[in-house]
């Protein structure tokens, strides 16, 4: 007899009795269809994680270190288990961010872990088709030769266009040099004013944390000395820029993407961007000139409380605490800002320019000074247990699902 037509024999037969005891007698039934299903349901998924894999080998781009983690750590428990491997030595950076990964899975079963690789893999690779569909249509003005940013020239503006929103335009090696090319490119130009500004819903989520992954016990020294050079290099460019600069802050700003708008000379922002430095929950400390500025800018309390206590602001406080010059409301914040820097950009610019430069060299030497203190500081800072505890716990919580 056909499974259905049991499954209605059966009701019917207890039809006459109580509906709880329908219930139990059922449940003695269901088991061997719930198991016919669960065995299908495995076998799909077995199917996916090995078509995953094979997609994963298409993908042209490096997908990022908080990515690799995640499918490092569902691999190994779809196809092992649970972690089961002796926890590596806290200064074993890279064995430790693996096992973390692994071991915040906890008893996913590994059934659940072939499902989720196959949807992180999906993804991964449903974002780089947009990026490359998006990338197919280049803009008017655009210069060639960033991979992070989309720089452009027009109507006598250069935009800076921080261009990694898959990352929220966290700031990794490459993007910190092509920034500095970029205000290179735009200091030098036909341009009167230079505008920076993010791609998607945030401004900038600030230093990207995987710039410290991959990085063996005996190079963290040469790691923080070339990272403490591209700093203070990359700070310098907005110390140095000789035209007027402006931030369009359209989303949520972090780390070192804000404390270097006290260097830029305008702050417009939406009504949906958040201000915030996180240094001590990350065993850092300020950069960008921030531990100088901000004092000056907010004054030395309302300072302390976000570089010390990592305070987060929103735009409206922000604003009135001298940080962002205006803010606007999110659905009209492109064109009302954009209207206005069309009008500055019609201005004499061998003018702005020298104003430019006579406003900034009262202070440029103490700035540049500031900029080599904080960064030899930082220099220490990643060296200390504090910090290397903090990134791999950071990273321990980005690989839980």
């Amino acid at each position: 007899m056909a499974a259905s037509a049991l499954t209605l024999t059966f009701v019917r037969r207890l039809s006459w009795r109580p509906l709880c005891k329908i219930r139990q007698a059922q449940a003695v039934y269901i088991p061997s269809a719930h198991l016919h299903m669960t065995a299908a349901a495995m076998q799909v998924s077995q199917k996916d994680f090995e078509k995953a894999q094979e997609q994963l080998k298409l993908l042209k781009n490096d997908p990022g270190n908080e990515a690799k983690l995640k499918l490092y750590a569902l691999f190994k428990q779809a196809t092992e288990g649970p972690c089961n491997a002796p926890k590596p030595g806290m200064l074993d950076f890279v064995k430790k961010a693996k096992w973390d990964a692994w071991n915040s899975l906890g008893s996913l079963s590994q059934d659940d872990a072939r499902r989720k690789y196959a949807e992180l893999v999906s993804s991964l690779v449903s974002a780089e088709s947009a990026n490359q569909r998006k990338d197919a249509s280049p803009e008017e003005g655009k210069r060639d030769g960033y991979e992070t940013l989309l720089v452009t020239s027009k109507n006598n503006i250069t935009t800076i266009m921080f261009n990694r929103p898959d990352r929220k335009n966290a700031i990794n090696h490459k993007m910190y040099r092509e920034i500095m090319k970029a205000l290179e490119e735009a200091g030098k130009d036909d341009s009167t004013i230079a505008v920076i500004t993010g791609n998607g819903d945030y401004y900038s989520s600030g230093n990207d944390l995987n710039n410290f992954a991959n990085i063996q016990p005996g190079e963290m020294e040469k790691m923080a000395k070339d990272a403490a050079v591209l700093l203070k290099e990359f700070v310098d460019h907005f110390i140095d820029f000789p035209k007027p600069l402006i931030a369009m802050v359209n989303g949520p700003a972090i780390g070192i993407s804000v404390t270097v708008l006290g260097l830029c000379d305008v702050v417009y922002a939406s009504d949906t961007a958040t201000f915030h430095t996180p240094f001590s929950h990350l065993g850092q400390s300020p950069e960008g000139c921030s531990s100088y500025l901000f004092p000056k800018i907010m004054g030395v309390a309302k300072a302390n409380e976000m570089l010390l206590f990592s305070k987060k602001l929103t735009a409206a406080e922000a604003c009135a605490q001298g940080l962002v010059t205006e803010v606007f409301p999110d659905r009209t914040f492109q064109k009302e800002v954009w209207a206005r820097l069309e009008t500055f950009s019609r201005l004499p610019k061998n003018s702005l320019a020298v104003s430019k430069q006579l406003l900034r060299s009262l202070e440029k030497e103490k700035l540049h000074e500031v900029n080599k203190r904080e960064c030899e500081t930082l220099r220490e800072r990643w060296l200390s247990e504090e910090c290397v505890n903090a990134i791999v716990s950071f990273f321990q919580k980005k690989s839980k699902l």
